[in-house]
């Protein structure tokens, strides 16, 4: 099981995440066309959350205290759950979360439809309610761990943002500032932002989408996904939103003995890729690839555990990051 740490373990456990002898994505050439982007493959690191976030701890030097104070917080809530002493706040109601998209694109074609925004939505409802239509293949070794966290999303506004100079974007967070092109954060203490842009190239691949981890700049705070992977059958989404909510990647970041700080998921040796079979077996267990924080093919990916809900409730609990969004 998952190690769960109080101290700076935390911290170090985040910063270890995906620290290696990388490229400088910000080298990365311009796509130009749909036929660019087809020859790139989907990059090593799907998600950039954790690249994002030790580069915000490197420029913020109160980041680091204020995630330890949620870590500590967000520990004592999921204790006092096991315990029976709290009643999980998302069992017997849901909580409903407005979205803001940001739809910044260069041509008019490349203007994602509300339809599609719509059916993403869609998507994220069914996977934070139990309702991922591939659930059936959850193997029955973790069906007793798997939760219906009990969260809505609905649309509350679509801003859309033509930059006629700029298809190419890099985890840096300019598009979330409409003085570099992008479109500022709308109210992120109510609403959960989402910008979605033409492409984000990385190393010869493609970056699917990075979200900000509770703690960081409201400025900032969100999630950011690219277009390609925008819809009703994708889910880059709630893998993002999943950081967003305070959700480390099943693998912990790490290999054997890393923690993503929640106690029913087992160990894993790294990230998965396409559709493993049933068991994988590392570190001494069957991974959970089907968890919606690993790096398995959409299709694959159908569910949460009981542990991460937990972590999920504590954001939204009186004195919670997230506690207005549940006022």
């Amino acid at each position: 099981m998952k190690r769960i740490f109080l101290t700076m373990a935390i911290a170090a456990g985040i910063l270890v995440g995906c620290q290696t002898n990388e490229q400088n994505p910000n080298l990365e050439p311009e796509i130009e066309s749909v036929a660019d982007l087809a020859a790139l493959p989907r990059a090593d690191k799907q998600c950039f959350a954790n690249d994002v976030l030790n580069e915000n701890m490197a420029k913020d030097a109160g980041l680091k205290d204020r995630m330890d104070e949620i870590e500590s917080f967000t520990a004592n809530y999921v204790e006092k759950v096991q315990k029976g002493e709290l009643q999980s706040r998302l069992v017997n109601g849901k909580i409903q979360i407005p979205v803001v998209f940001h739809v910044i694109y260069k041509r008019s074609s490349e203007n994602v439809s509300l339809s599609t925004l719509q059916g993403q939505i869609e998507a994220m409802n069914e996977d934070f309610n139990l309702q991922n239509p591939n659930r059936g293949a959850l193997p029955a070794e973790f069906a007793g761990v798997e939760a219906n966290v009990g969260i809505d999303f609905v649309i509350e506004d679509v801003i859309r943002v033509q930059n006629r100079k700029k298809r190419s974007w890099r985890p840096n967070d300019d598009m979330k500032f409409s003085s570099k092109g992008g479109s500022d954060v709308v109210n992120p203490q109510e609403f959960l932002n989402i910008w979605v842009v033409n492409y984000m190239p990385y190393q010869g691949g493609q970056i699917l989408g990075y979200a900000q981890f509770p703690g960081g700049s409201w400025a900032t705070d969100g999630v950011v996904m690219a277009a390609p992977f925008v819809g009703r059958n994708q889910r880059t989404a709630t893998h993002e939103v999943g950081h967003w909510l305070n959700l480390r990647h099943i693998w912990g970041d790490g290999g054997c003995g890393a923690s993503d700080f929640v106690a029913d998921t087992p160990d894993a040796d790294g990230n998965s890729r396409g559709c493993p079979s049933y068991p994988t077996i590392e570190c001494g267990s069957a991974n959970m690839t089907m968890n919606f924080m690993d790096y398995s093919d959409d299709s694959c990916m159908y569910m949460f555990t009981n542990g991460q809900k937990a972590r999920m409730e504590a954001v939204f609990a009186p004195g919670g990051f997230r506690a207005t969004m549940a006022d």
